[in-house]
């Protein structure tokens, strides 16, 4: 672009001062890593709103990297975040209001602008696709204290992951072993994701009728908006772009658990996508899609850094055809595509999202013709649930 035209982006845009980082440090900033060198101070033509910024520290030689470290902004035009390099605690830490206004105003008088790395615009449409639904308010209510989501904080996530081997090694991949935080920071509470029962229970209700709600979570989904959302359906779609995010870019095990329990939760139901949630569903259909395109995607340049230490993408390994996703799936699209009645929108999302994993990962979606071509692990607890109740006609627990 023209030199006016640059200008007027790094005016009109926000941006991110970090000072004293260490050289190899990866920064990144949405679907952009940086690598540090001894001239970086930080990132420039920021678009307002909202970002996810996460970094990962190197030892001397630049071979090993600490677990990352992320935590969401929302910028405003022509704002200056700023963070200092904490050496003591190797990390970012934010400075006292008086440096603040001091480094804002040199900033706007462009003396680090030779120092900061533009923010790359070609790709802030991806970026937009994957967080269209966070706001502030979500941020505010999910975030934990401090802001900061790191999987150093959540070694006791690992034996919550089910058993099976997909997710064994998941586990495995993100936890690492040679960083390793103080006792203290180990037992900071993670984010303050919404509670998703995995069992529907009721008093005094028929036992078929329990089965009934546990087979289709039309009833739990309900709930959960009503109580959790108070009704607003864009703030469930937030916590699940926000969830996928501190779990792709962030490396966060329990991210990607809330990730599974709201996806769960969506493809869990029978009755909302056809009748009374159909819009609901036409935008969730759209957020995993765009989730797993991205995730996917093969040779980008600016998106991941696998030989330096931390990747922003999805390992194709993760998403295997014994996955939960899989399964949820496959029952999905039946639903859906078999359905004598059905949202326009809904129909030609979902065939879109069955064709991007048919394209993507190898999965076929055959027609069910038998009961046993339907399949789980035994591991699996999203499997469905019958209950067998010892009094046949009524449950009173």
């Amino acid at each position: 672009m023209d030199a006016d035209t640059a200008l007027e982006l790094v005016k009109r845009g926000a941006t991110l001062l970090l000072l004293d980082v260490p050289q190899h440090t990866l920064i990144g900033i949405d679907t952009q890593v940086f690598s540090s060198g001894p001239n970086f101070r930080g990132i420039k033509m920021i678009p307002p709103g909202i970002h996810f910024v996460y970094y990962s520290s190197a030892n001397k030689e630049g071979s090993e990297f600490s677990p990352i470290v992320g935590f969401f902004i929302d910028a405003s035009s022509s704002q200056v975040i700023l963070r200092k390099w904490d050496l003591k605690e190797e990390r970012l830490v934010k400075l006292s209001e008086e440096d603040e206004e001091r480094y804002s105003d040199a900033v706007k008088r462009l003396e680090f602008d030779k120092h900061l790395g533009p923010y790359t615009l070609s790709q802030y449409g991806d970026w937009k696709r994957l967080s269209n639904y966070i706001t502030k308010d979500t941020i505010e209510r999910i975030e934990p204290l401090g802001g900061e989501i790191t999987i150093a904080c959540e070694s006791e996530m690992v034996g919550k992951f089910s058993k099976t081997s997909v997710e064994t090694a998941l586990a495995e991949q993100l936890k690492n072993s040679k960083f390793t935080m103080p006792e203290e920071k180990s037992k900071r509470r993670g984010c303050y994701y919404t509670e998703i029962p995995r069992l529907v229970k009721h008093k005094g209700i028929c036992g078929e009728e329990l089965t009934s709600l546990n087979l289709d979570k039309t009833h739990l989904l309900e709930n959960v908006l009503t109580k959790e959302y108070g009704g607003a359906e864009d703030a469930l779609l937030g916590e699940l772009q926000f969830a996928f995010i501190a779990f792709l870019m962030g490396q966060s095990l329990e991210a990607y658990l809330q990730w599974k329990t709201l996806v769960s939760l969506f493809f869990g139901c029978t009755e909302a996508p056809l009748h009374t949630r159909s819009q609901l569903f036409t935008k969730f259909i759209r957020v995993i899609y765009h989730q797993l395109k991205y995730g996917l995607q093969k040779d980008q340049k600016d998106i991941g850094t696998t030989d330096k230490g931390v990747s922003a993408l999805l390992d194709e390994s993760w998403l295997t055809s014994d996955s939960f996703l899989h399964h949820l799936c496959k029952d999905f699209f039946s639903l859906v595509l078999e359905a004598p009645v059905v949202d326009g929108d809904l129909l030609s999302s979902t065939r879109k999202f069955k064709e991007l994993l048919e394209e993507s990962l190898g999965w076929q979606f055959q027609q069910n013709n038998t009961a046993d071509e339907i399949y789980f692990d035994e591991a699996d607890e999203y499997a469905p649930v019958v209950e067998i109740l010892d009094d046949p006609d009524c449950m009173n627990t």
